[in-house]
């Protein structure tokens, strides 16, 4: 080899080691979430907030100089596959880890996100996720014990017989034993507790033992699809009383499937691209994906930002002093603006901020009210 092409080589092998040293300087994130099976919506939509964020972050110069790098595995709604691609993330040394979005995957695969010490964002909301002081799992949403005391209160305020209709599984499990507890002692007396499955399709049945419970308001508790099937088997039946939910029955994604027997649904919602504070960010996630956001969009976007606080509070790229970092610590939206909302952690990884109740009227979701954080100071 001659002078010249040694030197070529030379060069081209500096160059290989360096982009490789600066890839492994990149702060690395693992994207697990349900992009087939019965969580593909919800998963999509947060796979597409995370994408987002990180988009943003490092064309605004990254978190503290570093770019973010990330891969993205499809859980197929499985949470066993969930736990595989999460050992695999923390195996590769990833700095943090979002999804899956479903609770009884995250309940699964967080076990190995503690094991690497890896901060784990989630968007489940099944109270269990963060009551097995788990020091490294965290919420970009409402558990069900910040939000159901929320959605109790109203329906204390509408409803003496209330029919629950809920999704056999971890989330529809546990927001139906966490709101039986909540009306326990109230003026509301649960009369029908109708259990129905993930995926489902048919809910006629469902609806006529409703109607035959002799409720006055209604309680959904089921995923996207199998809310907006649900909601057009009640147009259908001609039910007229409340129809009542929680963070899903309101969402985008329910409004387009159900069409016009979404009207006059009303639901406590964490997070809604209609509220004022996230309408700019509704707009700038439909013009990059031809799509309405619904909360999951906004938890995976909100999650990115709110790891870049966490991070720059640590002041260092230490995955154990960045969950320390955001435990029992609160956040504003001035100082962090892609956080959208001011918002608290306690030491469990719950978060609260302010919240919604929203209403489908004509098509479209409206913000009716802007309930305060469950533990703000009065």
């Amino acid at each position: 080899m001659d002078g010249f092409h040694f030197m070529r080589a030379i060069t081209a092998a500096v160059i290989a080691a360096t982009g490789a040293l600066a890839q492994a300087q990149d702060i690395k994130i693992a994207n697990i979430v349900e992009l087939s099976g019965a969580g593909a919506t919800s998963g999509t939509m947060f796979k597409n907030g995370v994408e987002m964020a990180i988009k943003e972050i490092n064309a605004s110069g990254g978190i503290l100089g570093k770019r973010i790098s990330y891969t993205t595995e499809d859980t197929q709604s499985n949470p066993g596959v969930a736990k595989g691609l999460t050992q695999k993330a923390v195996d590769n040394e990833v700095f943090a880890i979002y999804g899956p979005v479903f609770s009884g995957s995250i309940l699964v695969s967080m076990a190995e996100s503690r094991r690497g010490e890896t901060p784990n964002f989630t968007g489940g909301e099944a109270a269990a996720i963060t009551q097995q002081g788990n020091p490294y799992v965290f919420r970009t949403s409402f558990g069900q014990s910040v939000a159901f005391p929320k959605i109790a209160r109203y329906i204390n305020a509408k409803s003496k017989k209330l029919a629950v209709i809920y999704v056999n599984n971890d989330f529809g499990k546990g927001g139906q034993t966490a709101l039986k507890q909540l009306l326990a002692n109230s003026p509301t007396q649960i009369v029908a507790e109708i259990s129905t499955d993930s995926g489902q399709v048919d809910f006629s049945a469902a609806v006529i033992q409703a109607k035959q419970s002799g409720a006055d308001a209604l309680f959904a508790y089921t995923n996207e699809e199998e809310s907006a099937r649900l909601l057009r088997e009640l147009r259908k039946q001609g039910w007229n009383k409340p129809m009542i939910g929680e963070t899903v029955l309101t969402s985008a994604k329910v409004v387009e499937l159900a069409g016009e027997a979404a009207n006059g649904a009303v639901a406590h919602v964490g997070l809604t691209v209609d509220a004022p504070q996230l309408q700019d960010f509704g707009k700038r996630f439909q013009a990059q994906y031809n799509t309405v956001s619904d909360h999951n969009g906004v938890k995976g976007y909100t999650g990115v930002y709110l790891l870049k606080a966490g991070i720059e509070k640590a002041g260092k790229l230490d995955r154990k002093a960045v969950a320390a970092a955001l435990h029992n610590s609160c956040f504003s939206a001035k100082q962090y603006p892609g956080i959208l909302m001011d918002v608290c952690f306690d030491d469990k990884g719950d978060l609260d901020r302010e919240s919604f109740m929203t209403e489908i009227r004509g098509g479209k979701t409206v913000v009716v009210e802007t309930l305060p954080p469950l533990n703000a100071k009065k």
